[in-house]
């Protein structure tokens, strides 16, 4: 008998997780045994590598998707997590971990994507509405919320990282704050946060994470009767191997370690204030230039009942950590949450682009409202511009989409579409240059591994995903210039006092056509870590220039003024002279008239008489005779002026300069020494 129950127990020990496990178990995923999202035991992890046992591949043919997380790394989408549905209507089960790549270096129909399903991993939890952190060789996720139907309970936070090259997924348990500038104090545990705004810069080595809030799905121990609570902190993580001199611990060069470092910024500048509000399902777009690390704008988001006006942006100087507000000029966007956003650079740089695109309107609360508009924020002019969709096949209104930019289009994954609505293919493509929407992913040749514009390769603070990328007409005629760039409105429409928008410009570049002729040059590019404010204002040294050159050209015509009019003067006089010797004025001595033989210029005291026979001077038979038979003065050649001079004789040498021509202004411009002869030589 004891041997038969020693057989039945050990057949319950062994079918009981079994049975746990079976689909039938609504329970299933929670209960003592754990639940099934959250991180793997030890056991689960290769002794020496960290390597995590790999599950089925994604499958890729889904009903809808939505929430994930998404990162852009050399040409390849990664997308993790979130929700899908492989059904219509369907609303419990929709989290999930699933792991797949969108190829972006070939083109595709967006009915037949280049997609790849990737192993499921048994480690990173199932989570949405978090971010994907990237450097050019790791992604990092953090954040997100945890299943509510079923109810899953939050693990403490890990960070897990997915090594590209070999595929493996990472666990950085336990990760701590460090003390930094206008941060928390450091030793602080890192805490889970959901649906807020998230942002890499792989340049400079950094994520960034923007408020969202703290609940029962996204922390352990929480109460669900417990209110969630709303942030405003700024989460910042150093990758490995990345230097921040932000940071107490990396100071004098250091750089982190395989865990990276961790800093939350609270105290920015106006960020502990009333006016800078707690918020959730917003976007953070980062803008290079004007400080000495590039700027983060705040856009969109909100909480239950109040939200962010877009009249107004929270802008971030990320070199000096602190937080300020820009008005922005234009038509401004409805009121929205969980809209998606990427940003594309001019060719010059003269201008960065903001595209928002979706979203939605919480209120009133239950009969929420899908955006399919798209608009642009056109910096440094701040400037709102709604894209005309007028005529266009435009995909159905969305939130929660996933967004990003490459070959100067804006690459759309996901997006919930509402109750109404069947199963949504999920892939769009928006052309940013054309401002259409179109059919097909147009891979481009050529461009680098961060797909810059050709003029910006060489400076790593140049956006990714801009090349191909050209001004839109529609932008063009708000801040002026042409397809390359060449923005005229240089600063904020509306006045800006503080912060890098007042102090710092834009990095701006030469373009070159393809036969080497500079289309545009806008000034140069700074190195990131320049504690200038974006290079030198080209603007200003141009009109300095131009200034420069009216000024010595208003010199010189005035000039030649005086010289011709004093050339001028001499001239009348002088013909003057001739008119009255050849007339024979009585009692006045013609400086024409040369010396008697005997050198006196005295009369011989009879009175003398003249014979004129034609008048007016020039003419061919004037004579001027002399009651002395031996003063008589031979008559002018037909044609010919009396010579200038007040000195001069009939005799003056061949070079006179007045000799038969009355001077003119154009005369006087085009050889001004000549003129300057005649009026010295008076």
């Amino acid at each position: 008998m004891y041997p038969r129950l020693s057989l039945l127990t050990i057949l319950v020990v062994l079918t009981l997780p079994l049975l746990y496990e079976m689909p039938w178990n609504k329970m299933a995923g929670i209960g003592i045994i754990g639940a099934k999202a959250g991180v793997i035991k030890a056991l689960d992890k290769g002794a020496v590598t960290g390597r995590l046992q790999k599950r089925v591949d994604t499958d890729t043919d889904v009903c809808n998707r939505w929430a994930g997380q998404s990162a852009l790394v050399n040409g390849t989408i990664y997308y993790y997590g979130g929700h899908s549905t492989t059904e219509s209507g369907q609303i419990n089960d929709t989290w999930s971990n699933d792991f797949f790549t969108v190829d972006l270096t070939e083109s595709w129909d967006i009915s037949s994507p280049t997609i790849q399903g990737l192993p499921r991993p048994s480690g990173p939890p199932a989570v949405a509405n978090g971010f994907l952190w990237h450097s050019y060789d790791s992604l990092y996720l953090y954040g997100g919320i945890v299943s509510d139907k079923p109810v899953a309970i939050p693990e403490p936070y890990t960070l897990w990282e997915y090594q590209i090259s070999t595929g493996n997924w990472i666990e950085h348990s336990n990760p701590k704050t460090s003390k930094g500038n206008n941060s928390e104090p450091g030793n602080q545990p890192v805490q889970q946060t959901g649906e807020g705004a998230g942002v890499s810069i792989p340049e400079l080595g950094r994520g960034f994470y923007f408020a969202g809030h703290l609940d029962a799905y996204t922390t352990p121990g929480w109460s669900i009767q417990t209110p969630r609570i709303y942030l405003k902190s700024l989460l910042e993580y150093t990758y490995p191997g990345q230097s921040h001199d932000g940071v107490v611990s990396l100071a004098g060069g250091k750089t982190a370690g395989s865990d990276g470092v961790w800093r939350n910024v609270t105290q920015g500048g106006i960020q502990d204030q009333n006016k800078f509000p707690s918020r959730a399902d917003g976007v953070l777009v980062h803008v290079p230039g004007f400080g000495a690390q590039g700027i983060l704008l705040s856009i969109a988001g909100g909480q239950e009942k109040s939200f962010s006006q877009m009249n107004v942006i929270d802008v971030y100087d990320i070199a000096t950590s602190t937080w300020y507000k820009q008005s922005t000029n234009g038509p401004t966007p409805k009121i929205r949450v969980n809209p998606c956003a990427v940003a594309a650079s001019a060719p010059d740089g003269s201008s960065t682009n903001v595209y928002m695109y979706g979203g939605q309107n919480l209120i009133p609360y239950g009969q929420q409202t899908q955006y399919d508009d798209m608009w642009v924020l056109t910096v440094p002019s701040f400037t709102w511009v709604e894209v005309d969709m007028e005529g266009q096949s435009v995909p159905p209104a969305r939130v929660g989409a996933s967004c990003s930019i490459w070959d100067g289009q804006m690459v759309v994954v996901g997006g919930y579409t509402g109750p109404d609505l069947s199963c949504d293919s999920g892939f769009y493509v928006f052309s940013l240059k054309d401002l259409k929407w179109q059919n097909n992913f147009n891979a481009l040749s050529g461009g680098n591994h961060q797909n810059q514009q050709p003029s910006q390769e060489q400076d790593p603070a140049g956006l990714s995903g801009s090349y191909g990328y050209e001004v839109p007409g529609a932008v063009q005629s708000v801040i002026g210039g042409n397809s390359l760039g060449g923005a005229t409105i240089t600063a904020p429409a509306q006045t800006v006092t503080e912060g890098p928008l007042a102090t710092g410009k834009a990095i701006t570049y030469t373009v070159t056509d393809s036969n080497g002729a500079i289309s545009t040059q806008t000034g140069t590019s700074f190195s990131s870590g320049n504690n200038g404010g974006g290079g030198p204002n080209i603007g200003a040294i141009v009109a300095g220039v131009v200034a420069g050159c009216f000024a010595v050209l208003a010199a010189y015509l005035g000039f030649c003024a005086w010289v011709y009019r004093r050339q001028l003067a001499l001239y009348k006089n002088h013909v003057a002279m001739a008119q009255r010797a050849a007339a024979g004025a009585p009692h006045e001595k013609s400086s024409f008239l040369p010396s008697s033989t005997n050198g006196s210029s005295q009369p011989t005291g009879k009175g003398t008489s003249i014979t004129d026979q034609s008048s007016g001077i020039g003419a061919a038979s004037t004579r001027l005779t002399a009651t002395n038979s031996n003063d008589v003065v031979p008559p002018l050649p037909a044609g010919v002026l009396p010579p200038a001079g007040g000195n001069s004789s009939v005799n003056s040498s061949n070079d006179d300069l007045l000799v038969g021509q009355e001077p003119s202004f154009v005369g006087v411009l085009l050889n001004p020494r000549r003129s300057l002869r005649v009026i010295n030589r008076d």
